[in-house]
């Protein structure tokens, strides 16, 4: 037995650590990729709960939902939400339709439904699997299917964009007021002002340039630029696709309906009602756009269906026209918590569709 083990090529045995190195780092990294994707969003959402009600008795917010609110807008504002979400998929299915995928509308609906309720959970994990579901179901390339998904996100920031340059156009006055009235208003004007600030980001853009232009020979830089170019080219087709009018239009509506939710919630709460009488606040349509667009960056942080980004960027928003901490955590938690609890609901008909349509001859 001694002879055999010694006969053994010592390059088979290399090849042999080498191997079980290579495991021990993908292991490694597969914990170390685990810990960025799930927990570091739910320590987000933690810390910024605490921090959002670290200065707010809890009773008298709690005073405020319980006695001061007219459930019914809130009622209105779920309504308006589920039908964003069709709206958001009826506009998935044209691009889907250029690329010759023509899955049902309730399937797409659905697909959309269970995106938001699974990102609840694992943020950002909601998009992959809305990919997958259609790509598996239609028999479809998943590229195509997750290309079509990375087009609808960049329309979505071209939309914020274009929000943002209007709410600092109409809002000004408040939005100056309020930055040179508290400490961090101060401090983010300072740092704007700041010639120094200004280099940095002219140095940044200038360094990414030189990166890509003289890096071109670079494999990993090469496999991002290609990204780019392609995910713009998967963006520039709705230009050229079939129903790109229809696609404005679903576009302009899905903001709209995520605008008015936030607009209708003022309604249920008196201190944001008042805000909706007075004349030179557009009736409190100013201030709930700049609510609105605060929110929408908070979204783009990653955490457990928005619960601490969204929340503060409402309360940081509502703050510039004088709405007390209380009121506002009181506010941003309970127009949160209705938004929430449709996804669930949402989320429940689509596994139990999923289900159905799984047993019946039309799904592939």
């Amino acid at each position: 037995m001694s002879d055999n083990n010694n006969n053994i090529p010592e390059t088979l045995t290399e090849e042999v650590l080498a191997e079980e190195d290579l495991n021990k780092k993908k292991g490694s990294k597969g914990i170390i990729g685990m810990i960025l994707r799930w927990l570091l969003p739910l320590a987000l959402t933690v810390l910024m709960v605490w921090y959002m009600f670290r200065k707010v008795h809890f009773g008298e917010m709690m005073d405020i939902i319980r006695h001061g609110v007219d459930y019914w807008w809130i009622l209105c504002t779920m309504g308006l939400s589920m039908f964003s979400h069709i709206a958001r998929a009826l506009r998935w299915r044209l691009q889907l339709k250029s690329l010759g995928i023509r899955p049902p509308v309730l399937a797409l609906c659905c697909s959309i439904f269970g995106c938001y309720a699974l990102n609840l959970v694992f943020p950002r994990l909601g998009e992959v699997w809305r990919c997958t579901y259609i790509a598996r179901r239609q028999d479809a390339p998943f590229t195509k299917v997750l290309g079509s998904m990375v087009a609808d996100r960049l329309s979505d920031a071209v939309c914020v964009c274009f929000l943002t340059i209007l709410t600092f156009i109409v809002a000004a006055p408040a939005i100056d007021s309020f930055l040179t009235k508290y400490p961090v208003g101060q401090g983010i004007l300072s740092t704007v002002q700041s010639p120094l600030f200004w280099i940095v980001i002219v140095g940044c853009c200038v360094g990414v340039w030189a990166l890509f232009y003289f890096g071109c020979n670079n494999t990993a830089i090469a496999k991002l630029r290609k990204w780019i170019i392609d995910t713009w080219k998967g963006f520039a087709i709705i230009t050229k696709m079939e129903g790109k009018w229809a696609f404005l239009l679903y576009s302009i509506t899905i903001w709209a309906c995520y605008f008015l939710q936030l607009y209708v919630a003022f309604f249920a709460f008196p201190f944001t009602r008042d805000l909706c009488t007075e004349a030179d606040l557009g009736y409190g349509l100013v201030p709930a756009l700049v609510a609105f667009i605060l929110s929408s960056f908070g979204m783009a942080i990653p955490s457990n269906g928005g619960l601490g980004p969204w929340n503060l960027a409402v309360m940081f928003g509502l703050a510039i026209y004088g709405i007390s901490q209380p009121d506002g955590t009181a506010f941003s938690m309970l127009v949160w918590s209705g938004q929430t609890v449709m996804l669930i609901m949402l989320g429940i008909f689509t596994m139990a569709y999923i289900a159905i349509d799984k047993k019946s001859d039309k799904y592939k």
